[in-house]
């Protein structure tokens, strides 16, 4: 059966997830595993791992899940593979049993996708000459930015993905950006999310939190 996964912003009171769960099972979805995302003030933003029927289609969640008030389908993504809480502390191990350097870049850029829930990473550096990417993982554009005038960055952050040094290719797929810094401020982790949706605070925490950790194995 055909995975998605659904990214939904409720309010955070009781019995409005089992509301959408029952609104989700309506259709023929069955929740393989429940992620919170952000919670706020009154609000909670959830990642649902969802199967369907063979033949069902997508746009079916969407309305099932918006006939319940006060609740928001942010993003709807094809998933494949578990959604798994927790994963960082398995890369960072990954991480520190690579040997040298340059292996340990590639564990994180191949790695930081399925964990951080995007579509490709790479580590960028600034250089005399402009932008280097020293890494990238399977699915990074092979167009690369000429320029990066975000960097140095002294603190993880969301990019603006409509920014004019964004080659075209990346702009016309609607991709999302974040980015931290990887042990100094001319380095940095760029991570990219064709088709959104856009990065969440605590998403862009996370990247900062885990970039760190890498930085300081680096060292």
């Amino acid at each position: 059966m055909p995975s998605y996964l659904l990214r939904v912003e409720l309010e955070d009171r009781p019995g409005r997830l089992g509301s959408l769960a029952v609104a989700l099972g309506s259709v023929g979805a069955d929740i393989l595993s429940l992620d919170v995302v952000e919670r706020g003030a009154g609000y909670a933003v959830d990642d649902l791992v969802v199967d369907l029927p063979p033949g069902a289609m997508p746009d079916m969640l969407i309305t099932a899940a918006e006939r319940l008030e006060g609740v928001y389908v942010d993003s709807i993504r094809p998933h494949t593979g578990l959604l798994e809480a927790h994963r960082e502390l398995e890369l960072v191990d990954h991480i520190a049993a690579a040997r040298g350097t340059q292996a340990k870049l590639q564990v994180l850029v191949d790695e930081a996708p399925k964990v951080l829930r995007v579509g490709w990473c790479t580590v960028v550096r600034l250089t005399d000459s402009g932008p280097e990417r020293v890494a990238g993982s399977h699915g990074a554009p092979e167009t690369q930015a000429a320029a990066a005038p975000w960097l140095p960055l002294e603190r993880a952050l969301a990019l603006d993905g409509t920014a004019e040094w964004l080659p075209q290719v990346w702009r016309d797929i609607d991709t999302t950006l974040a980015a931290a810094p990887l042990g100094d401020a001319n380095t940095a982790v760029l991570l990219g999310r064709p088709g959104g949706p856009a990065f969440r605070p605590s998403e862009v925490a996370r990247l900062g939190y885990l970039a760190g950790i890498v930085a300081t194995i680096l060292r």
